[in-house]
C-alpha cells in the first residue's frame, strides 16, 4: 500500500497546486461573502475549487467524494460509501480559512485526504500564498516542499510553548481558565484549522487546542502531525481516531512530554 500511495502523492500535490492557480488565487479579493444555513461563510471560489478537485481526484482514483461544500446528506452518504469501499474515499476542504481569503489575509489553505477504514492514509495541504505544500503518507513520513518534518523540534516546557487556540468553540470554564491562568507562553489563532495543523507538524508552533473541528478540517492535518512525530487526543478520548468523525475537539502537540502535560491541564481545567 505504501508504494501505491507514494506514487499517488505527487499527482495529488499537482492537483492542489492546479486548483489554487486556476480557481482560487484568480478570485482572491474578487468574490463576495455568502452564508450557509448554519451561519458559516463560503464563496464562489470555494464552490469552483471543490468542483475542480472532484474532477481531478476522480481521474486519479474514482472513489466517493466528501467535500465541505456538500449537503449534510451527501456528506453522510459519501462517508458510508467510503467505509464500505476498501479503497476508501476522498475528503476535501477547497478553501480552509475562507474569511481570511475574503478579506485579504494570506492564511488560507486547500486540503485533501484519502481515508481508508476511517483513518487518513494520505494527506496534502497547500498554502497558496506561501507556496507551501505539506504532505504525508501513513508510515512513510511528512514533508514540506519535500523537506522532512518537523523543521524545528519542540521543547517539553509548557510554560515556554506557543499554542494555537480557537476560543470560539471551547467550553466556557476552559476558555476562562486559559485567559486567567494560562499555562503557555503565548497564544495564536490563524483563522484556518488546516494551516494550524501544518504549522504544528512543522514545529512553528508547539501545541494546538480546538473545541470542535469538522472532518475536512483535521483529516489531512492529523496525519501530517502523526507522521511528523506528534500526538493528538480529544477532551475525553486518547485515541484521536476513535472519536466522532463529524466534530472532534483537538488537543495536540509535537513533543510527547509537552502533549501529556497540555492534555492533562486541558482536561483538569474544563476540557
Amino acid at each position: 500500500m505504501s508504494a501505491e500511495l507514494m506514487q499517488l502523492l505527487p499527482h495529488v500535490e499537482a492537483a492542489l497546486k492546479a486548483v489554487a492557480e486556476t480557481e482560487i488565487l484568480p478570485r482572491f479579493l474578487k468574490v463576495a461573502r455568502q452564508h450557509k444555513p448554519d451561519g458559516s461563510t463560503f464563496s464562489e471560489a470555494d464552490l469552483s475549487a471543490q468542483e475542480f478537485l472532484t474532477r481531478a481526484l476522480g481521474r486519479l482514483a474514482p472513489l466517493p467524494m466528501l467535500g465541505e461544500e456538500m449537503t449534510d446528506e451527501a456528506q453522510q452518504e459519501a462517508w458510508e460509501a467510503g467505509l464500505e469501499d476498501e479503497q476508501g474515499l476522498w475528503v476535501m476542504d477547497p478553501i480552509d480559512g475562507t474569511t481570511n481569503f475574503l478579506v485579504g489575509l494570506p492564511q488560507f489553505a486547500v486540503s485533501v485526504a484519502l481515508i481508508r477504514k476511517g483513518k487518513p492514509v494520505l494527506g496534502v495541504s497547500y498554502l497558496p500564498m506561501m507556496d507551501e505544500m505539506f504532505s504525508a503518507v501513513a508510515g512513510q513520513g511528512a514533508w514540506l516542499n519535500g523537506e522532512p518534518l518537523p523543521l524545528r523540534p519542540s521543547g517539553d516546557d509548557l510554560s515556554r510553548a506557543v499554542a494555537t487556540v480557537d476560543f470560539k468553540r471551547l467550553p466556557h470554564m476552559l476558555a476562562s481558565n486559559l485567559v486567567q491562568s494560562s499555562p503557555i507562553y503565548s497564544q495564536r489563532n490563524m483563522g484556518s484549522s488546516v494551516l494550524e495543523w501544518c504549522y504544528l507538524a512543522a514545529g512553528r508552533v508547539d501545541a494546538l487546542l480546538h473545541g470542535g473541528q469538522r472532518l475536512w478540517d483535521y483529516a489531512a492535518g492529523s496525519l501530517l502531525l502523526r507522521e511528523a512525530g506528534g500526538f493528538a487526543a480529544t477532551f475525553s478520548e486518547d485515541d484521536f481516531d476513535k472519536a466522532d468523525p463529524w466534530r472532534r475537539q483537538v488537543i495536540a502537540a509535537l513533543n510527547p512530554d509537552l502533549f501529556r502535560t497540555w492534555r492533562d491541564w486541558i482536561r483538569l481545567h474544563g476540557g
